[in-house]
């Protein structure tokens, strides 16, 4: 055990970490088999959003995250699952002139 203070807080502070950061891919693995299991709209959703979510809080690398997704969508594909569009992107690519 270290005996000066700051050690003794960085020892607690890693371990918060440790556990936010097991809890975070413990998440993004259930959502992975959750949409393996019955690939669809919903769990599609659900799963990218994790792996945004694990990105920004630096659990995984944006690298990889965006190499499961992409495997993520080649399966929904395969599975005959339409991807979903966002509401937003909808709307902006409403609001757009067309040249011409």
């Amino acid at each position: 055990m270290p005996i000066i203070a700051s050690a003794k807080k960085r020892v607690r502070t890693t371990r918060k970490a440790a556990s936010r950061n097991r809890k975070m891919k413990r998440e993004v693995k259930s959502a992975l088999k959750l949409f393996i299991k019955s690939p669809g709209t919903k769990s599609s959703q659900t799963l990218q959003g994790r792996f945004d979510i694990a990105v920004k809080k630096g659990v995984i690398h944006k690298n990889k995250a965006a190499r499961l997704k992409a495997r993520a969508a080649a399966h929904a594909k395969a599975a005959g699952v339409k991807p979903a569009v966002k509401a937003a992107a909808k709307s902006k690519a409403a609001k757009t002139p067309k040249k011409g």
